[in-house]
């Protein structure tokens, strides 16, 4: 019973899932220090900017820092939604481009010589990778729209560098947010009860759905199933909590229901043995097969005693 409550909460969550991603914000980075101009300022990094560059800086940014708070490798994983082997190798590394192993040093590429004439289409303005593509072939060059368009990405105005915008971490999942819902408030560690807290906060229906929930696991700790018809009706009228449905669905087999919530004693069957002669005896079972039976698994049990033949 507690299962189907606890999908019930998850489908409730889920038409929530912008307030989960509004509960990861990203910590406001100071600004960066002017640095002096020098002579090196001017050389081109040794490695070349792009998505897959910008990702690793970010999360190796985020690792880093959450290691340097004091964080375990397992919760950094865990808030970051990546392996800890994975956290391990951030951290170890003292800057991201350690981690490239030097495969991205110094690295050509077969749009190197339209570069000029790339730089200049985009100053102009134009930032349509099919027609650019169209005019650089036109020139003699060769390579697919994906080559083209990765290429190009570093060069585009307002392209973001790796610290133009603090990592952000993984929202949480439905599913977790549920977790939070179901279990008792001293049983979460204190950053989940305080974004409970917060999604509590930023929706009045996951509030009372919350209240609700409790309600419902007090009564069935407690064994106080004279209370549960109470707890039915208060859901049916309050159309703000979103568990009406599951509410409606108890009303069908409420004394069934009621009687499970007031005794200590499992209302489902066995699940070991009875499930081999469930297999065999369905649609079959009938007296004499069941004697069969019986008779079969006594004889099977009775001690086996030699009996010698005396030769005539």
């Amino acid at each position: 019973m507690s299962g189907n409550l606890g999908e019930a909460v998850e489908r409730l969550v889920s038409r929530h899932r912008a307030l989960l991603r509004d509960l990861v914000e990203p910590e406001p980075s100071p600004e960066p220090e002017a640095e002096p101009a020098t002579a090196d300022a001017e050389l081109p990094e040794p490695y070349p900017q792009g998505r897959f560059l910008d990702r690793l800086r970010d999360t190796h940014a985020a690792v880093r820092a959450q290691v340097e708070q004091g964080l375990s490798l397992r919760e950094v994983a865990r808030r970051l939604g990546l392996g800890r082997n994975t956290v391990r190798k951030y951290a170890r590394a003292a800057t991201p481009e350690a981690m490239l192993h030097g495969q991205w040093q110094d690295r050509t590429s077969k749009l190197d010589r339209y570069r000029p004439y790339l730089e200049q289409r985009i100053a102009e303005g134009c930032t349509n990778l099919s027609r650019l593509h169209r005019e650089i072939q036109e020139r003699g060059a060769s390579c697919s729209y994906s080559t083209l368009r990765d290429y190009v990405h570093p060069l585009r105005p307002g392209c973001r560098s790796a610290s133009g915008q603090p990592p952000m971490g993984r929202p949480p999942s439905p599913r977790e947010a549920t977790r939070w819902i179901m279990s008792h408030p001293d049983h979460l560690r204190t950053d989940d009860q305080l974004q409970l807290k917060a999604l509590l906060t930023r929706s009045p229906e996951l509030t009372a759905a919350t209240g609700y929930v409790r309600t419902f696991v007090t009564i069935m700790s407690n064994r106080e199933g004279d209370r549960l018809p109470r707890w039915i009706a208060d859901v049916c009228a309050d159309e703000q909590c979103g568990l009406a449905s599951f509410a409606a669905g108890l009303i069908t087999d409420l004394d069934a229901v009621v009687f499970g919530m007031s005794t200590a004693w499992a209302s489902g069957p066995p699940r070991q043995r009875p499930q081999g002669s469930q297999r065999g005896m369905f649609g079959r079972a009938r007296l004499p097969l069941l004697r069969k039976r019986l008779l079969l698994t006594a004889a099977s049990r009775r001690p086996q005693t030699a009996t010698v033949v005396a030769a005539s």
